[in-house]
């Protein structure tokens, strides 16, 4: 078979599969009757695609499932109009637990409420198992054999990972603010119940804030009747300028 035929067959698979496909998954669309490509031959129309792409708004990308054609990180603000609903990102919270967890793994969540000082919340967990990217990878020989968590070929695919060798070093990692803004993180069609939009206070923190309020608007009621009464002349001036009036 023609090498420039067993480009375009792993290309057009490519853009309709619709997610990644491992080189066997190519290998195995040629039938037994045709042409057998080897390996080599496939890995050598990956690298023709990916040096046909170098110059266009998508690219081929070696991930943890396999090769995908994709659209490049810079076109991403003109291919996101393509949806109308506006993306939804993910809090402070949820991307600690899911960094420390990538780089800690396999972490318990009372490890992972060590590091971070504060209750991880039961929806965080939640969240980042239903999209799959994290799952309990084992439970630690310590009383009450707590779950321990480790991420998922899903949480490699999603951020265009290869393997967890590819996460940037923790000297390279920014504050967690600027990466939720650059992020951007979207969920595809769907509301993720577990997405908090402010980090959850405990009760303690809760019933403080209360008070604190409270305080507050009791302080602010004593300052405005406290200018009330400054403003309004007293009894004794009122006589007084009413005895003033008579002589007059």
């Amino acid at each position: 078979m023609n090498p420039d035929i067993v480009k375009k067959v792993v290309e057009a698979a490519l853009l309709a599969a619709g997610h990644p496909l491992s080189l066997d998954k190519l290998m195995h669309l040629f039938a037994a009757g045709d042409f057998q490509p080897e390996k080599s031959d496939i890995r050598e129309a990956l690298k023709a695609i990916d040096e046909d792409c170098k110059d266009r708004g998508i690219e081929l990308r070696e991930i943890a499932s396999g090769f995908r054609l994709q659209v490049r990180e810079d076109m991403a603000p003109w291919v996101s109009r393509l949806w109308e609903e506006k993306p939804q990102r993910y809090t402070r919270a949820l991307l600690e637990t899911l960094a420390l967890i990538a780089y800690r793994q396999p972490v318990t969540r009372g490890e992972i409420e060590d590091v971070r000082g504060v209750a991880v919340s039961s929806n965080i967990i939640k969240t980042l198992t239903e999209r799959d990217w994290i799952r309990v990878v084992g439970h630690r020989d310590v009383p009450g054999k707590p779950a321990m968590y480790g991420t998922t070929k899903q949480f490699l695919d999603y951020f265009s990972l290869k393997s967890l060798d590819d996460l940037p070093s923790l000297a390279e990692l920014r504050d967690f603010e600027s990466i939720n803004a650059e992020l951007d993180l979207q969920l595809p069609g769907m509301e993720v119940p577990g997405v908090e939009t402010t980090e959850q206070q405990t009760d303690e923190e809760a019933e403080a804030s209360s008070i604190a309020d409270a305080d507050e608007q009791d302080q602010t009621e004593e300052d405005n009747t406290s200018s009330k009464e400054s403003a309004e002349p007293g009894s004794d001036q009122l006589e007084n300028n009413q005895d003033e009036a008579v002589s007059n």
